[in-house]
């Protein structure tokens, strides 16, 4: 069953008030390979990019005490 409009209002609403919107461009096909990789580790492709710049930003503060 579709979602009501009324439904779709409240999730719209819910996503702007906690989320930021980010686009991020790429090579063609890249998109592709980084969705599977995440996939075959069990995650989103969403969750995967934020897992991975997480991981990044903790790996960068940590060579800034060196």
């Amino acid at each position: 069953m579709p979602a009501s409009k009324a439904q779709q209002k409240a999730v719209a609403k819910y996503m702007k008030n906690n989320y930021d919107n980010f686009q991020l461009r790429m090579p063609k096909g890249k998109k592709d390979k980084i969705k599977l990789h995440a996939e075959s580790n069990g995650e989103s492709l969403n969750g995967f990019i934020n897992k991975a710049i997480d991981e990044k930003m903790e790996h960068d503060k940590g060579n800034k005490a060196e």
